[in-house]
């Protein structure tokens, strides 16, 4: 009826308005791996930023797992339609950092669109992994996470077990008793084999993955994760697999509604589990820091950090950017990362949102999602525990996944299956370089 009233004229005049490519929203595509209550977050998230504001609208999309993220992030950028911002976990950092012209760096990123940008402002043992020799900053910290362990207090409690295990032998004789106490298929197990057995594994008792800093100080790294102390875990596990005392439940977190479930009660997989665990476990829970083993001398020393940053993808328009940036400086505002952290269990990525939870008194009455933050600041980061940079990463976990899954089924000793996995694993070093250089 108004458009009749105006005329035929106004009519034409309001159409052509809204068709004009000046009043059209930038659309931003941002590619994840958040399932369950994260992608619930992810969702929000987005939602918050369109709302704030009338020129550009992010479109989160779930693309799978992160290798199944990553591996259609790439796939896509050669396509020439890769999404402006797109999730990569923490191990295809070395991977994104060697595709030149692949990606815009963050740091550029911001300043070229003017927005206010400061990394000290963000968690440094959370930036330094994203981060070039200089303090560039490639990518935009996201997830961050560290790896726990998950503790379902009412089967304890049920099975006689006072106190929640601090250390390996105590872990494996609160299995045993589990086990006993009815959790027939499972005493205790993980998810992300590799990065629990070997990543942060090594980080937690101070011995070395690999030579050069974990590849922090160089590409051309040796693999050392075939020590006595790696052997002897693994196959305490191995003798623990045969009547499920410890049983495996695979490379990535697929296997996380174990814990969930209450078939598993104690269960080590990522910080970032919380806002799951929340939605799905029936049951009195909490987190408690991995455990270690008692004669491992400096154990335990710190955790390193796991989950994912935003990569930024290059070929795409200023404009374009600049919403991208508009985004991040949405996402940095120290209420919404203290809410975020709060939710999710993930790391405030900021130095103001770690500070904001901790005077509103939040970890009084919420001690779960602290536990992440005492791991990684458990003491000063050595060598061995400042994080890890490889090549060819993605791939190697498989690798490395494969060798434990061949020792766990009988068909090798532990210590041929450690020393199998760092072979191959140092051969696709050889080849990364190749190909980065």
């Amino acid at each position: 009826m108004a458009l009749r009233q105006f005329g035929a004229a106004a009519a034409v005049t309001v159409a052509l308005a809204f068709a004009t490519p000046a009043y059209a929203l930038t659309e931003i595509q941002w590619w994840h791996a958040m399932s369950g209550g994260n992608n619930d977050i992810v969702n929000k998230l987005a939602a918050e930023f369109n709302a704030s504001q009338s020129d550009y609208k992010v479109v989160p999309t779930f693309k799978g797992s992160y290798p199944d993220t990553m591996n259609a992030g790439i796939a896509a950028f050669r396509a020439g339609n890769a999404p402006h911002i797109m999730q990569v976990f923490e191990v295809g950092t070395a991977t994104m950092m060697s595709a030149t012209g692949a990606i815009k760096p963050v740091y550029q990123l911001m300043k070229d669109a003017g927005e206010p940008f400061d990394p000290k402002a963000y968690l440094p043992t959370i930036t330094g992994y994203y981060s070039t020799s200089k303090g560039d900053m490639l990518s935009f910290p996201f997830n961050s996470s560290s790896m726990v362990m998950w503790i379902n207090k009412d089967e304890l409690k049920k099975a006689g077990i006072a106190e929640i295990p601090k250390t390996w032998p105590e872990v494996f004789a609160a299995a045993k008793k589990l086990k006993a106490a009815g959790h027939e298929t499972c005493g205790f197990s993980n998810a992300w084999a590799s990065w629990a057995h070997i990543e942060q594994f090594s980080a937690w008792h101070n011995v070395p993955i690999g030579t050069k800093a974990n590849g922090l100080d160089g590409f051309d790294t040796v693999l050392t994760f075939n020590s006595p102390l790696h052997v002897k875990h693994l196959q305490n596990l191995i003798d623990l697999q045969k009547d499920k005392t410890y049983d495996y439940s695979g490379r990535e977190n697929k296997s996380e509604a174990r814990f969930g479930s209450g078939e598993c009660a104690i269960f080590l997989t990522s910080s970032g589990y919380y806002a799951t665990a929340k939605s799905t476990a029936k049951f009195d829970f909490t987190s408690a820091p991995m455990p270690y083993y008692p004669d491992a001398a400096g154990a335990p020393q710190n955790s390193i950090i796991g989950g994912a940053s935003l990569w930024v993808m290059g070929g795409k328009k200023p404009d374009e950017y600049k919403g991208v940036a508009k985004f991040f400086t949405f996402l940095s505002d120290t209420n919404r990362q203290a809410k975020l952290h709060q939710e999710s269990g993930y790391l405030p990525i900021t130095k103001a949102a770690y500070e904001k939870t901790k005077a509103d008194g939040f970890y009084e009455k919420n001690p779960v999602p602290e536990t992440p933050l005492k791991e990684l600041t458990n003491k000063e980061p050595t060598e061995n525990s400042r994080g890890l940079r490889f090549g060819n990463m993605v791939q190697m976990r498989d690798v490395w996944a494969e060798q434990i899954e061949a020792a766990l089924a009988g068909q090798k000793t532990a210590q041929q299956a450690l020393d199998e996995a760092v072979a191959k694993g140092n051969a696709m070093l050889r080849t990364f370089e190749k190909t980065a250089k």
